[in-house]
């Protein structure tokens, strides 16, 4: 699957909202430099940046973190620079923001110790886009897509959050949770290739052949998960159910999204492709 095409037909079927004179940030994955679906691919990345400027953006803005590698090395080692430029992107580094360019996220429904810090750029702009991949976490994080996506507006440099993630046992809790602190306007999750176990930064690499994309970060990653046991993965996701999967079943809790399976409506432009929707409504009920 050519994955400018998929980018190009996703938005088709699920596009943003109006983009005209908007300011957009786009939140890719840059965990590591590792090639997808280790990492956002460059040409999916490319080919939205093309399609936000083609609806009339005011400004584009790439915004993330990376961990452990350092951002800006991850970032020089992906090309992002360069393609920035090229695409006249401004960028900015979650890890490198002034105490002025974060705002303190508090909520009661938190299981963190004290709320954690954002950046302040997730507010100014007019929309966000997500940008993840398709993949299994050999990290106790079970899987990585939309909602885990959330964990790279957080900062790393000058803060405990990484080692009060990592170490507390709500640990999936709270990787949905702090997407209470950031709402993107459209999720999209690059399945052309997907890890099926490993990851996120390498893992069994799998073709996966698909795109998806969705306004509920709740059911784009159970659709997501619903595919990784089509294709056949781990323990941790083959032998729970899709919304008790705790990521899944904290965020439909706290209002993030889709609660149930019916409230999930799978829709696709790939000709015969009936039997595979039905598999995929199956497992996701199961």
């Amino acid at each position: 699957m050519d994955r400018k095409e998929a980018v190009r037909r996703a938005l088709r079927l699920t596009p943003p909202p109006d983009l005209t004179g908007k300011k957009v940030l786009i939140k890719p994955n840059f965990n590591t430099a590792d090639p997808a679906p280790g990492s956002t691919h460059n040409d999916t990345l490319a080919t939205l940046i093309d399609e936000i400027w083609e609806r009339g953006a005011r400004e584009v803005i790439i915004g993330e973190r990376s961990g452990p590698p350092v951002t800006q090395e991850v970032m020089r080692e992906k090309g992002i620079f360069e393609l920035a430029e090229e695409k006249g992107v401004r960028i900015v580094n979650f890890d490198l923001l002034k105490e002025d360019e974060l705002v303190h996220f508090q909520d009661d429904r938190l299981h963190w110790k004290d709320g954690f810090l954002v950046p302040k750029v997730l507010y100014d702009v007019d929309h966000i886009i997500a940008v993840g991949c398709l993949k299994t976490h050999q990290f106790n994080g079970v899987f990585t897509m939309a909602l885990k996506l959330a964990v790279g507006i957080i900062p790393r440099e000058g803060t405990t959050y990484m080692r009060e993630l990592h170490g507390s046992p709500d640990m999936r809790k709270m990787i949905a949770e702090i997407n209470l602190a950031y709402r993107p306007d459209l999720f999209i999750i690059d399945g052309v290739e997907a890890f099926t176990s490993g990851g996120p930064a390498t893992g069994q690499r799998v073709d996966a052949g698909t795109t998806l994309c969705s306004r509920d970060p709740v059911a784009i990653d159970a659709v997501g998960v619903s595919i990784l046991k089509h294709l056949g993965s781990t323990p941790g996701i083959m032998n729970i159910p899709v919304f008790q999967q705790e990521q899944i079943a904290r965020a439909a809790e706290i209002g993030l999204g889709a609660s149930v399976p019916d409230q999930i409506r799978l829709v696709t432009d790939e000709p015969g492709q009936d039997n595979l929707i039905k598999e995929l409504e199956t497992i996701l009920r199961s």
